[in-house]
């Protein structure tokens, strides 16, 4: 090869350099652009992008753009759970439990994350861990393929067991199946670490949990060790008032920012009806 040829090739080879880095450069930023963590406006746009859930359960008041007394109580209770959690650290990790069934701590808890979803600053992630009985997705009507079970048990990554419920801001991971006995499961290192990714994933969600009655079985009392604070629901001449008290006292020492007292009949003034919570 002559002096001439090596000195085209090679000033041909000088000019590729600076396209295939440009090239290289690019790719890199397009990933970069893929793989950043996506910004607070980014996921509750991502979150509002979605057909909403239909649902015509009565019970959940929250869900309607009706402005009834029931929907200003648990505004009442939105506005005093931000209250008791906002400080110098946000206890974002809130257990919503009973004494015993049927007291309502279920729909309390659909209806205070329903209620807190559609508040402006905060995106809501409601936890069904209540895994003997569980009853979230029945009350949105939607039956999941996976939940919380699969991701204790098979190890399923939790992105894949959530559902965005186009009702505010609010994002639900089911159960996914009843279990007799799930207490091992309850309070194994996996489910700590869940708890752990959930929390800090996204410091300004909250993050709901409905869990079985804690008079009569343990597992409230083992989840409540893991998360930031409790709220207790409370049911007029459902659960007698010793066991109310016994079970209150067991919560104490953990963080038990108050009681909901539900089904209480209050006679409002100027009207011809009882009010039922």
């Amino acid at each position: 090869m002559s002096r001439i040829e090596e000195a085209l090739k090679k000033a041909a080879s000088q000019r590729k350099r600076p396209i295939e880095k440009s090239l290289d450069l690019r790719e890199k930023q397009k990933k970069a652009l893929q793989t950043r963590p996506k910004s607070v406006k980014e996921r509750i746009s991502s979150l509002l992008d979605v057909v909403p859930l239909k649902i015509d359960n009565l019970m959940l008041a929250t869900a309607r753009e009706e402005k009834t007394i029931v929907v200003e109580e648990f505004n009442k209770l939105r506005s005093t759970v931000i209250a008791l959690t906002k400080g110098k650290k946000f206890l974002n990790t809130l257990m919503v439990t009973s004494t015993v069934s049927e007291e309502g701590k279920s729909m309390t808890a659909l209806n205070l994350a329903i209620s807190l979803a559609k508040e402006q600053d905060h995106t809501v992630l409601l936890v069904d861990t209540d895994l003997r009985r569980p009853s979230i997705h029945k009350y949105l009507d939607i039956n999941p393929e996976v939940g919380l079970v699969h991701c204790l048990r098979d190890d399923v990554p939790i992105e894949k067991a959530l559902i965005k419920t186009g009702v505010g801001k609010l994002v639900v991971l089911p159960a996914g199946e009843a279990l007799k006995d799930p207490l091992d499961m309850l309070s194994s290192i996996r489910m700590k670490d869940i708890v752990s990714e959930l929390k800090e994933r996204y410091p300004e969600r909250y993050v709901i949990f409905d869990t079985p009655p804690a008079q009569l079985f343990a597992d409230a009392g083992v989840l409540a060790a893991f998360l930031d604070a409790t709220l207790f629901v409370v049911r007029e001449g459902k659960a007698n008032k010793e066991d109310v008290v016994k079970t209150l006292e067991e919560f104490k020492g953990h963080n038990l920012l108050g009681v909901v007292y539900n089904d209480a009949r209050i006679f409002l003034k100027n009207s011809s009806y009882y009010y039922y919570d």
